[in-house]
């Protein structure tokens, strides 16, 4: 089918790229520690995009797809579409990498739900109060790229997903904890997100109030995702850098982060679910460094927006279903430091342990400022954990909190194979606390 879409494509079209991504699915879902749903999905989506006297057309279709259609609706989509500032690469560098593991395909819908089961009965032997929903989920993604140029190339790749999210009332207060992981591997051993939980349930046994004061804090590397993490991809996306509307778009070669701080996106990271052979333009992943100790040193760019910033393209475009190519992050990974969490919190007299944030998107994100409120934290005194915060909200911009008094841990966690960060301390963050 591919063939026959380009072979009509090119008849009307300066050149043209077929897209198409097959995904077959697996979810195992539990609500109030009991499994709930099994179902078994499958999915296509075909997309093309050509070139038609210089400007750009776009058509997608999902399921059953007629091939003139597709066409027909792609060239009209050019007559009012934007320039191309760009060519279809002339071949796909064809590479070997390591995302598919044939043992998450074999792993029965039986072994699925007794590893759900098995990790909420875990969790909930701690307190039996406890109700949890968890989700144990198996992917098969067949991704299919080819262009008039003569370029073709696909890859496959397996994403197995395991988490936990539990709720524990006592009167009219409501503790959320949880964790997971993913991974393009089975992850058959939940002992450690079991811990995690747990460890979150110790924590949180004691409630405490929070002054209204400027405190350090520090982020666990679900609070980093929570918190921090939003505002830097925007800032890095070669598009919103383009349109001017990031803060660092002019501070390219600047020292704007403390100097133990550097970051990167790396899509080659072996069997992380974010990780690829070639982006979805067919452009070679590769590491891109974004942050290199505390200096502004690149952006992330597809073909598109790199030819109108004049820039080459990083390998990060990405296609949501039935959307255009866009500059998204990959895999991004934040250097550990020499640190361990306990010398951190040895050293806090006063403060804040953020595991979650909710609402902390809301806020100025170009601008990097956020604030939110502490979903699961725990106040720090004389550096012992002392009980689960309630009724506290925290607000800081990310270049000030990242600028001076940052001590990275030594060990890092990868947050649902999408980040690798380790925890992160900043030494002013303004909290807003209540009774």
């Amino acid at each position: 089918m591919i063939d026959e879409i380009l072979s009509l494509a090119s008849k009307i079209s300066d050149s043209a790229e077929v897209f198409q991504v097959n995904t077959a699915e697996t979810p195992v879902s539990f609500e109030s520690n009991r499994l709930k749903q099994i179902t078994t999905r499958q999915s296509r989506g075909v997309s093309l995009r050509l070139i038609r006297n210089g400007k750009l057309g776009f058509a997608t279709a999902s399921g059953e797809v007629k091939p003139q259609d597709l066409v027909k609706r792609a060239a009209e989509a050019a007559e009012f579409g934007a320039k191309a500032h760009f060519e279809l690469p002339a071949s796909y560098s064809h590479r070997e990498m390591q995302i598919f593991d044939p043992e998450v395909e074999k792993l029965s819908q039986d072994k699925m739900v007794g590893m759900g089961q098995g990790l909420i009965d875990s969790v909930c032997a701690h307190n039996s109060e406890l109700k949890c929903d968890a989700r144990v989920v198996k992917a098969m993604v067949d991704v299919n790229i080819a262009n008039s140029r003569g370029s073709a190339a696909n890859y496959k790749k397996s994403i197995f997903h395991i988490e936990v999210e539990g709720t524990l009332i006592r009167g009219t207060d409501m503790l959320f904890v949880g964790d997971g992981d993913t991974s393009c591997n089975p992850i058959t051993d939940y002992r450690q997100i079991a811990s995690a939980v747990i460890e979150q349930l110790e924590l949180a046994k004691e409630n405490v109030s929070m002054p209204t004061k400027i405190l350090p804090a520090i982020f666990t590397p679900h609070g980093v995702v929570s918190a921090l993490l939003s505002p830097l991809v925007t800032a890095f996306n070669g598009r919103v850098v383009f349109q001017g509307a990031s803060p660092l778009g002019h501070r390219k070669g600047e020292k704007v982060f403390q100097d133990n701080i550097s970051l990167w996106d790396d899509a080659t990271v072996p069997f992380k679910p974010s990780s690829r052979p070639w982006d979805d333009e067919g452009i070679p992943s590769q590491r891109n460094s974004l942050i290199e100790k505390g200096v502004v040193s690149n952006f992330l760019y597809d073909l598109q927006t790199g030819g109108l910033a004049k820039a080459k393209s990083t390998g990060n475009a990405s296609r949501a279903m039935g959307g255009m190519p866009a500059p998204m992050a990959s895999a991004l990974i934040i250097s550990a430091g020499e640190t361990s969490l306990e010398d951190m919190l040895n050293g806090m007299e006063e403060g804040l342990l953020i595991e979650h944030l909710m609402g902390a998107e809301q806020g100025n994100v170009m601008g990097g400022d956020f604030s939110g409120n502490v979903l699961l934290g725990y106040r720090v005194e004389k550096g012992k954990v002392v009980g689960r915060v309630k009724n506290a909200i925290v607000a800081g911009n990310i270049y000030e909190l990242l600028r001076d008094g940052v001590i990275l841990s030594k060990d890092s966690r990868w947050v649902y194979g999408h980040l690798s960060t380790p925890y992160i301390y900043v030494a002013r963050l303004s909290v807003a606390g209540k009774g």
